[in-house]
């Protein structure tokens, strides 16, 4: 379970976690082999400086041997006792053997080495246990040649281990402490490293952040020889993506020409055909022809208009715009001169100046397309156009006397091809430009009922000075 983290944690996250994890992982494990050094190194300082505190006691009472009338004496000194007594929490044991073997004075069952002939040569030392605590069991020996008695002595002096065990614990707790700190500093250098070592990985992500969309050139950004493939990479990228834009925009330039050509002309040979003379049929069928080449005009001039308007989201940067203005030519382009002339129509603009942040030819369709709708399908003997600012929002309101739409097909009215008037020839795009030319701007399509004929589509941008 915990490699199953582990390996999550490092496939999913960043390139510096990734760095810092892996240089922690290294620390953990030098850290792990430092203490385990630390430990042998203090048990083996505690052993050696007590070893030599029970050597010296040892020396000490093998030099207060003397031979009297051809027997052994020993004289404990105190001062042997009172070295080792420096370890309060210890006790002491200790064994004089003669030349026979013989214990002189001391622990009679105080163990022993089981040869103590190399004590001859130099002092043996032993770990074992005596009356079952551990003790440090030091061997020396001493050579007698006076006359009357001659032979070895030895002299067998044990302590317990607490204190020596007490110090390796300390000085490995201070090792640890100073391998600690010493990790830690390691670590946070290592994250201020690996920070400033990948800087140019975020310059070169806000060198491309803050490009404008149009710009595919090649990034100039001086980088670090390990990212130049990368940055060579998206150069090239670019390179091909800049070809395929290019084609792209020929094809919709020309298929814009082409199809609205052909469409004009379709339209004037129409036109033409109502002064013929022709039976009833025809003319059925006449009208039939050019309610389709209305409609298909329409919906090229809305493919195209939408186009446009995501085209220009990405390629023209905002600027302010007088929305009352851009209401105006809306206004003027969308109301045909053949409109009837019983239908009341009108243009309303406040006093104070409106304001936005945003692309005037993109608000110009938006509003455009709300009111070729309401033209079409809403408006009977009225439509009128106002244009409000109140509260840090500016209002283009577009109210008719029509039907209306139905309150429950407001939500999905301003998706793409929905239409609630489709046998009337509505291809469902109106709304759905102006939806995007809202969201553009950070605004929204609202609609409102007044009273029992009326209906009202607004478009609710910010002001100016409101957005943040």
């Amino acid at each position: 379970m915990a490699t199953s983290c582990w390996s999550t944690m490092l496939r999913e996250g960043s390139l510096f976690s990734r760095l810092v994890l892996r240089v922690a992982l290294v620390l953990v494990c030098g850290a792990a082999l430092l203490a385990t050094a630390a430990w042998y190194y203090a048990r083996a300082a505690a052993d050696n400086a007590y070893d030599r505190l029970l050597l010296g006691a040892a020396f000490q009472i093998t030099a207060n041997m003397t031979v009297d009338s051809g027997r052994l004496a020993v004289t404990m000194p105190t001062s042997a006792f009172e070295l080792l007594g420096l370890a309060e929490r210890d006790r002491i044991f200790y064994r004089v053997i003669g030349p026979d073997g013989r214990t002189l004075t001391g622990y009679d069952d105080l163990r022993q080495p089981e040869d103590l002939m190399p004590a001859r040569a130099a002092p043996i030392f032993l770990s074992t246990t005596y009356r079952g605590v551990p003790v440090r069991v030091a061997a020396v020996s001493r050579v007698l040649s006076d006359p009357s008695l001659s032979g070895w002595a030895y002299v067998v002096i044990a302590q317990t281990t607490e204190a020596r065990r007490t110090l390796a614990g300390e000085l490995t707790g201070r090792a640890m402490l100073i391998v600690g700190i010493m990790s830690l500093l390691a670590l946070a250098g290592t994250v201020l490293a690996v920070r400033y070592s990948l800087r140019p990985v975020g310059e070169l992500g806000a060198a491309l952040r803050l490009r404008d969309p149009q710009d595919l050139t090649p990034i100039a950004v001086p980088v670090p020889r390990e990212l130049r493939p990368f940055v060579g990479s998206i150069n090239h990228f670019m390179g091909r993506l800049n070809e395929r834009v290019g084609v792209l925009q020929r094809f919709i330039a020309d298929a814009a020409h082409q199809i609205r050509t052909p469409l004009a002309a379709l339209s004037a040979q129409v036109s033409l055909l109502e002064d013929v003379e022709m039976d009833e049929s025809g003319r059925r069928h006449l009208e039939r022809v050019s309610d389709r080449v209305g409609q298909l005009s329409r919906l090229t001039n809305q493919l195209l208009s939408r186009a446009m308007v995501i085209h220009r989201s990405d390629a023209v940067r905002f600027d302010v715009v007088d929305l009352a203005d851009v209401a105006r030519k809306a206004f003027r382009s969308a109301i045909p001169i053949t409109v009837d002339p019983d239908m009341v129509v009108s243009f309303e603009v406040g006093t104070d100046a409106v304001s936005v942040l945003g692309d005037a030819v993109s608000l110009r369709e938006a509003i455009a397309n709300i009111v070729d709708n309401s033209l079409r399908h809403g408006a009977v003997a009225h439509l009128a156009v106002s244009v409000t600012a109140e509260g840090g929002r500016a209002f283009v309101v577009v109210e008719d006397d029509g039907p209306g739409i139905p309150e429950a097909d407001w939500e999905r009215i301003t998706a793409r091809f929905v239409s609630t008037k489709s046998e009337e020839g509505s291809m469902g795009l109106g709304f759905a430009i102006a939806a995007e030319v809202a969201a553009i701007h950070r605004g929204i399509i609202r609609f409102r009922t007044k009273g029992d004929r009326n209906f009202a589509v607004i478009l609710d941008l910010p002001l100016h000075g409101a957005v943040a």
